[in-house]
């Protein structure tokens, strides 16, 4: 009985050592939503809970963040400014709202820097 339960421990050791390793080299892609990115990431630190391997609240907010792409900077640098800490749900609130204003700001953008592009060539072969 003692050899399984050893078994177990070295299984559950492994395991958590998979997910850390997993959570730590998740970033947000465009393949998802800022929602779903954070709803996987706080999966995995349930599970990592599960075989006692606490995480912070705190340390976990700055864990999703440093997740996040660099168009998220101008938000990351307003959180750390900011003296109030926010909770996982209040980030992931935040997060979503932010996911929202930069679908709307990028189309612009984007329009912008193709007309820029394009509109010398055709200036000169005129």
């Amino acid at each position: 009985m003692k050899a399984i339960d050893e078994q177990f421990v070295s299984s559950d050791k492994a395991l958590a050592s998979t997910l850390m390793k997993k959570l730590a080299s998740m970033t947000l892609d465009k393949s998802r939503s800022v929602r779903e990115h954070i709803m996987e990431m706080r999966d995995i630190a349930a599970k990592l809970k599960s075989l006692k391997v606490e995480i912070s609240e705190s340390f976990f907010v700055h864990f999703i963040l440093n997740s996040l792409p660099s168009e998220y900077t101008p938000f990351k640098i307003s959180y750390n400014t900011h003296k109030e800490e926010w909770s996982i749900n209040e980030l992931l609130t935040m997060c979503v709202q932010e996911e929202e204003r930069l679908k709307h700001e990028t189309p612009e953008s984007v329009h912008l820097v193709t007309h820029g592009l394009f509109e010398p060539k055709e200036a000169i072969g005129k």
